[in-house]
Formats: structure tokens, C-alpha cells, sequence
């Protein structure tokens, strides 16, 4: 068993803008209300802690509410500046040491972030059909961001490995749609994918939710790998149909959160049937990348570890600690 680390891999810089904290009480939970300032104006937030998950925030109020809105996160988007940073993936790296990698990220396509980070879903698509000039210009900026991110991680991989490098998107077929994820996050993949390949850099994408709609577009989607894939029972596709739709993509698999719930027994047989699935195909990782339920990691994790170890001695696989710091 190892750990993986979410990992910045460059610094950002908002000459003129600045992101200012101060603490609230919301419902009796503790959180923030963030100032975004910039020479266009001021935008709130307000972020609460998620009951039982004291350390995931859940935004209660959005930055972006209108339309006018949006020229505002255009000036602190048109002010930012990225600069690699080798020192915080080099922390990772020896922080983990031999149990471990950094999960190096470089954000999100441009569609994810706004509905993730600046404005509710509903908003976004009332916004979509009122203003579509205006969303094309700040997702176009947006998306020069990123590849901006996409090129300087490729060159900080001259420097110090980097193992992948991950687009967390928190892909769902039901929130985007066919059509809006063929429109806003296939040509990035393919974009960012193609400056990393010239790095012999492998792109993988947090995907966590249900994707058999969306099958065909990620299979020429240039991924590497598929970052949390969380299958049946908690999603719409198996192991097996991921691996026959998209062959050579490797699959990072979440460990369903309703397994964590059963008997122990059945959380070991549940892991050997998952293992089963991909047996020979060295395509599958297993990651706990998703909230657990509360207090069931003492049961599951175990039982879990114990699979994966018995699987790999009748396969004579090595030990899962021995193919840690194996490259996806």
C-alpha cells in the first residue's frame, strides 16, 4: 500500500489581484468567506466545512452570479502568472520516499472549472444560453491557462520525474453532457496530451462519476489513464467494459464507497472479483481517492490491502510496495 499526493506543480502570481480569507460560522459549522480582488471590482465566496468531512469544503455561495460578474474573474485570470515549481514536487517526493508518488495536477479544463470554482451549475446554464459570447471569451482564457500549465510541467519533467500528470476535472456524464464534453474538454485532452507525449508524459483525467455515455469520446481523448474511475456498484460501468472500450488506457480506480460498508468477508471477495477483472492486463490500480464512509477505513482497508496481496503472490506479481513508484 502507498500514498499518492495531490501536487502543485508551479506557482501562480495575480500582480494587481489579490484572494483575502477570514473565518464565518454557517449553520454552526466553521468556514470562510473569500475576497476576490481586482482593478475590475470585487467578488465574494462563501466556502463550510461538510459535516463528518471537517477538511472538504462545500461552497455556499459562488463567486459569479451574473453576467457582468464574469469581467471580474476575466481581470484576475488575464493578471495571472505561472512559474514551475520543482521545490514542491521535490517535498513530495521526499516526503513519500519509496511509499509513494506525487499525483502532479495542473487544474482543470475550463467548462469543470468554472461550474466546479466560480458558479453554481444552475447559473452556468442560464449563462451558457444569455451571454454565449461572453462564456466563449473567459473559457478561451481560461484554456490558454492551462496549456500554459500543460507546458511548463513538461519542461519541469527535465528537472525531476514526474510519474503523470493529471487534469482533475471530476467528470460525470449527467452534469456536461456529450455534447458540452465533446465541445469543452476533449480538444483540451488531446491538446495537453500532445505536449506531454512529447515529454514521454502520460495525461490522465479525474473521471469519478458515471461515464457510459461518454465511452466514445474518451477513447480518442489521447489519455493515458483515467484518474478515480469508480465503477459499479456505485456507477454506471464495469471494469471489464472500461477495459474493452478504451484498451491502453489504464484505470485508477476509486474503490467504491458502498463496498467500504459491507462485512469484511464481502469487501474481500468484492476486491478479489475487481482484481479479477483486469487480471493480466496490468491495467488496473486500486486508490481509496474518494471520501470513505466515516470510521469504515479500520474495516475495509485492511481486507482491501489483503486481496491485493494475495492476488499478486498467486499471479507472482511483485508486492504492491515494490511497483509504487512504477510510472503509470
Amino acid at each position: 500500500m502507498g500514498i499518492s499526493v495531490w501536487t502543485l506543480p508551479h506557482q501562480v502570481k495575480t500582480p494587481g489581484c489579490s484572494v483575502y480569507s477570514e473565518p464565518i460560522v454557517y449553520n454552526g459549522y466553521k468556514g470562510f468567506r473569500d475576497t476576490l480582488h481586482t482593478p475590475m471590482g470585487d467578488l465574494f465566496q462563501e466556502r463550510v466545512s461538510v459535516p463528518a468531512l471537517p477538511k472538504v469544503m462545500s461552497i455556499k455561495k459562488h463567486y459569479v452570479h451574473n453576467p457582468e460578474d464574469y469581467r471580474i474573474v476575466m481581470a484576475y485570470l488575464q493578471a495571472m502568472c505561472f512559474e514551475t515549481d520543482r521545490s514542491a514536487v521535490q517535498r513530495v517526493w521526499d516526503y513519500v520516499g519509496d511509499d509513494g508518488i506525487p499525483h502532479v495536477w495542473i487544474g482543470r479544463t475550463p467548462y469543470q472549472e468554472l461550474w466546479v470554482d466560480w458558479v453554481s451549475m444552475e447559473d452556468l446554464s442560464f449563462h451558457l444560453v444569455d451571454v454565449p459570447d461572453l462564456l466563449d471569451e473567459i473559457i478561451l482564457m481560461m484554456g490558454k491557462n492551462l496549456l500554459r500549465k500543460a507546458e511548463l510541467v513538461a519542461e519541469l519533467s527535465d528537472t525531476i520525474e514526474i510519474p503523470y500528470v493529471v487534469i482533475g476535472d471530476n467528470i460525470t456524464a449527467p452534469l456536461i453532457g456529450s455534447d458540452r464534453f465533446a465541445r469543452y474538454c476533449v480538444p483540451y485532452y488531446q491538446q495537453v496530451a500532445e505536449i506531454l507525449h512529447a515529454k514521454k508524459l502520460e495525461l490522465l483525467v479525474h473521471m469519478d462519476g458515471d461515464l457510459q455515455s461518454l465511452r466514445q469520446l474518451i477513447a480518442i481523448s489521447k489519455l493515458g489513464g483515467i484518474d478515480s474511475f469508480s465503477p459499479q456498484p456505485d456507477n454506471d460501468m464495469t471494469i471489464s467494459e472500461a477495459l474493452y472500450y478504451w484498451p491502453g488506457i489504464k484505470l485508477l480506480m476509486n474503490f467504491p464507497s458502498s463496498v467500504h460498508l459491507l462485512s469484511e468477508q464481502e469487501i474481500y471477495a468484492k476486491t478479489r472479483e475487481m482484481l479479477a477483472e483486469a487480471d493480466g492486463t496490468g491495467a488496473l490500480q486500486i486508490q481509496i481517492s474518494e471520501n470513505p464512509p466515516p470510521g469504515r477505513w479500520a474495516v475495509s482497508y485492511p481486507q482491501i490491502i489483503r486481496a491485493i496481496e494475495d492476488h499478486a503472490r498467486e499471479q507472482q506479481f511483485p508486492g504492491t510496495k515494490a511497483r509504487m513508484r512504477q510510472k503509470c
